[in-house]
């Protein structure tokens, strides 16, 4: 049973971030940069915390998911003043205060008492304020694709299977509270964006912090709506429900970006 889970995870992990990456390169890094916000490694974490643990524990956890949402927001903010700052070591230096400002920020939620209006307040807030702080950076599209091979998928998925693994394996040794703090990483979002710095450049990958936020909220109604119908449904029809859910808001996104371009283009 553990080999078993072990594989789903890491192919799970593989189908996310090359999906992610490929995505990038043929379609825009700003596709991607809203999909990254799409359930995926979140809604991973919190489906094991629901088959390795129980939907209760799955569906508490998802409510300070919400709340670490804050702190996902906060990893790619400072992930990107630091590349703007940084000349030597860029991707190493600008991970290395992500990843430190992400605990900061999370020790710091871990204190508040929660309840699911504060969980919904908060993220959304942050979101709305990150829209404002990135508003200033241009979407850039990838030009110049670089050819796929083995040793190039092997770095894409490593990242994602190693940080999905470690995450899931919170909730065995911490609380409720912790494990879904900690299910907040951005398990997908910040293996895509390593690889985007690193096979083109720090202007790509703002392209996809730029739009992280506007992701993030079918995030945010994604562990909003897992909270309320494990418990009802069980994690297999939940996770359904909670995709369908959050899928609604990225067509209705588009739907509301389509009639305004067709406005503004009219004018």
């Amino acid at each position: 049973m553990i080999e078993f889970l072990f594989l789903i995870k890491l192919i799970v992990a593989i189908a996310f971030v090359i999906g992610l990456s490929v995505l990038a390169e043929n379609v825009s890094p700003k596709v991607a940069g809203i999909l990254s916000g799409y359930p995926s490694g979140s809604a991973i974490t919190l489906f094991f915390f629901g088959l390795e643990v129980n939907p209760e524990f799955a569906a508490e956890s998802a409510v300070y998911n919400m709340i670490g949402l804050s702190a996902t927001l906060s990893f790619v903010y400072i992930y990107y003043i630091a590349s703007r700052h940084f000349k030597k070591y860029n991707i190493l230096l600008s991970s290395l205060c992500a990843i430190i400002g992400y605990f900061i920020i999370v020790s710091l939620l871990q204190r508040i008492e929660i309840n699911k209006y504060i969980a919904i307040l908060i993220p959304f807030a942050f979101s709305f304020l990150y829209i404002y702080l990135f508003k200033s950076i241009k979407n850039i599209n990838i030009q110049t694709k670089v050819k796929l091979n083995y040793r190039i998928l092997f770095v894409r998925a490593f990242f994602a299977a190693l940080i999905i693994l470690v995450i899931t394996s919170v909730p065995k040794f911490v609380g409720s509270t912790w494990a879904g703090l900690f299910s907040a990483f951005p398990t997908t979002l910040f293996p895509l964006m390593l690889i985007i710095h690193f096979t083109y450049s720090k202007e790509h990958v703002h392209t996809v912090i730029k739009n992280v936020p506007i992701g993030m909220f079918s995030l945010i109604i994604y562990s909003l709506t897992i909270s309320i119908v494990y418990p009802l449904f069980g994690i297999y029809i939940g996770t359904l429900i909670s995709f369908g859910v959050a899928t609604i808001y990225l067509v209705v996104y588009k739907k509301i970006i389509s009639i305004i371009d067709k406005s503004k283009r009219t004018y």
